[in-house]
């Protein structure tokens, strides 16, 4: 296990490192390795710890700059879905509806790994679908069908970006009032404060933990809201008077906004100066929404997910 040290020249340091919270756990990423941690409903937690398989290890070309952006944000979400399947078979519905024969079809001719492989890769599609479809495809269409209200592109480029962050936003307050994601969000809070606990090289106690901020500046959260940004001034090349075709260009230009976001957010993850913080500053504020306080119980998770993937290797970890 690394050892941590409380000396100044650790001040700088900023992990790649990053989490997500599930029901009632953690998961965590490291260099090398994933943890899992979920607290079971008897009080105990639940480990899974499995190395990393990255894609760019396969097909390099995938690492490179600009592309691994949309590569590493799909890898997230597939790992994330699994991750969550795990931490909610500990907490099934009261009453579990009847497969429907659709299901027990799918089950009987793809096998049971396949079927679940096929759930993940499915519910990913319909997240990414329905994300597009709401903050990309449905304000395009509404400033779309304005150019005879709205003729100048620039004024309408504008105010659809404008509509993308409202919506975003306005999703975000809803869910933070859900009380099942209240929880889920306070899980989100222990990831922020252990990694900062972590990245400043403070033992990983509890104590030590509770104090930290629960806002960070590389959550998605802030990454969501910086990929809204960008879409405004890479959107401004489609001038176009055909709305389908406005539609099919900035669905294409999607993956390009998602490239350039990942590069900013690497880079403002590396420095902390005037533009960064400037640059940060929304999606923190945002965190607002999308973290609360957690409790110890959960800080023990974060804490114990965080611990299994830490490289042996100091600094092997540095962002």
């Amino acid at each position: 296990m690394q050892k941590q040290s409380n000396s100044p020249s650790d001040s700088s340091f900023r992990t790649s490192i990053g989490g997500q919270a599930l029901i009632e756990g953690i998961l965590m990423r490291g260099p090398h390795k994933q943890a899992i941690v979920v607290r079971r409903p008897d009080g105990e937690m639940e480990v899974k710890e499995e190395p990393l398989k990255l894609i760019k290890d396969r097909h390099p070309i995938l690492g490179v700059p600009f592309i691994r952006g949309t590569v590493n944000f799909l890898d997230s979400m597939v790992k994330g879905v699994q991750a969550l399947m795990f931490s909610a078979e500990f907490y099934p519905e009261e009453e579990e509806e009847e497969p429907s024969k659709f299901e027990l079809w799918l089950e009987k001719h793809l096998g049971t790994d396949a079927f679940n492989q096929a759930i993940i890769y499915l519910a990913v599609v319909l997240g990414v679908g329905f994300s597009v479809v709401l903050f990309i495809l449905l304000p395009a269409l509404v400033f779309g069908l304005l150019q005879n209200v709205i003729p100048s592109f620039f004024i309408r480029n504008l105010l659809e970006g404008a509509t993308r962050i409202v919506i975003f936003f306005i999703y975000l307050i809803l869910c933070s009032k859900q009380q099942d994601m209240k929880r889920v969000f306070a899980y989100h809070g222990a990831e922020h404060k252990t990694i900062f606990c972590y990245e400043r090289r403070l033992p990983l106690t509890v104590e030590n933990v509770r104090d930290m901020p629960r806002h960070h500046p590389r959550c998605g959260t802030s990454f969501l809201f910086v990929v809204m940004v960008i879409a405004i001034l890479i959107f401004s090349v489609v001038q176009v008077e055909n709305v389908v075709l406005q539609l099919v260009i900035k669905l294409l230009l999607l993956p390009v906004v998602v490239g350039i976001t990942y590069e900013i957010n690497r880079w403002m993850g590396r420095h902390d100066n005037l533009l960064s913080r400037v640059c940060t500053a929304p999606g923190l504020w945002m965190q607002n929404f999308t973290t609360n306080e957690p409790d110890d119980s959960m800080i023990e998770c974060a804490i114990e997910a965080l611990k299994r993937v830490i490289p042996e290797e100091d600094g092997a970890d540095a962002w």
